[in-house]
């Protein structure tokens, strides 16, 4: 049998480039090799944007079609809700009963992102206990593998120890998950800082090439090279970091000897890179408008892909009962 891999992204408006290079792409070849399940998680989105209800409604559909356009298959992989499947929520409740408290304090996101985030009030136990949400998220499935990058590894370990802790308590029904590291491509934002809809820094997968090249065009590069004749170093701007994504080894090559001897300006380091760019990302956009025009038939796929998630997560949830003393139907 495939190994069940489950993976999920926040509805917090429309994915931008960088969703995609670190972590669409591999969704995509994943779902040709594991039984992979994808979950927009909108209670997630709810431990910060909980005065912003209506946005993050909104944001479900457009998370989904983003998903569709970057090639995500519903015949090959399991597209669903997270709220719709009561059973993440059940599971989360039973989990916060034998979970410490100092092990979600521990989690090194949560100090991050309190400070990073210091405008919202986040002094709440949905912003607390989300790492646990994470891992009952994961273990309703049953997963056996989550793909991550390094930064989240400790997520993946906290919620091996869950399962363990669950085990010990209450006999074997957990498998313990297992962080598949990926390699995840980082994109800076067009002013350099990392890509994030907080910053205005975005390439969205909705924007035409038309746009995404103006932005391309306007992207601040090496500061050293204030004049044409001024050499750079490729290693400190942000357009090298598309390159590395985008163009083939001998364009960059081209580009960082251009660079670094003055040999060529930003604005044919940043021609060549649209080359490489907007094979890519035209044929998303595309499809993507294809796909706006037909808003039932994504909702279609998110309904039925939450249906296919909910059987196995109603098989679990009443593993769990039984394990916990939960279940009464048997009883006289």
């Amino acid at each position: 049998m495939k190994k069940r891999v489950f993976s999920g992204m926040r509805p917090t408006g429309k994915l931008h480039l960088g969703n995609y290079v670190g972590a669409l792409e591999n969704w995509v070849l994943m779902q040709e090799e594991y039984d992979c399940i994808f979950g927009i998680v909108d209670y997630h989105a709810l431990t910060s944007e909980y005065k912003n209800v209506e946005f993050v409604h909104d944001s479900v559909l457009q998370i989904a079609i983003d998903w569709l356009s970057s090639g995500l298959d519903p015949e090959k992989a399991i597209m669903m809700v997270q709220s719709m499947v009561p059973e993440h929520a059940e599971l989360h409740l039973l989990l916060s009963m034998i979970v410490p408290i100092p092990w979600l304090e521990r989690v090194p996101t949560y100090k991050e992102q309190i400070e990073q985030l210091h405008e919202k009030d986040l002094s709440t136990y949905g912003f607390l206990g989300y790492p646990l949400l994470q891992a009952a998220d994961i273990l309703i499935y049953k997963g056996d593998l989550v793909p991550v990058g390094e930064d989240q590894v400790a997520h993946i370990e906290l919620s091996r120890e869950i399962a363990r802790r669950f085990n010990h308590l209450y006999g074997v029904v957990f498998p313990e998950p297992e962080a598949k590291l990926t390699q995840v491509s980082r994109l800076p934002g067009t002013d350099g800082r990392k890509m994030s809809k907080s910053y205005g820094n975005e390439i969205q997968l909705s924007e035409n090439p038309q746009k995404i090249q103006k932005k391309i065009m306007s992207m601040i590069t090496d500061p050293a090279r204030k004049r044409r004749t001024d050499p750079g170093n490729p290693e400190i701007c942000p357009v090298f970091d598309y390159h590395k994504i985008f163009t083939e080894s001998s364009g960059r090559e081209w580009v960082a000897q251009g660079c670094r001897t003055a040999g060529i300006g930003c604005t044919d380091c940043k021609e060549l890179l649209l080359k490489g760019m907007v094979p890519v990302v035209e044929p998303l956009h595309e499809k993507r408008v294809n796909l706006e025009r037909k808003p039932g038939d994504v909702k279609e796929i998110l309904f039925e892909g939450t249906r296919k998630a909910r059987r196995i997560a109603k098989q679990t949830i009443q593993e769990v009962r039984q394990a916990m003393k939960l279940d009464y139907s048997s009883e006289d």
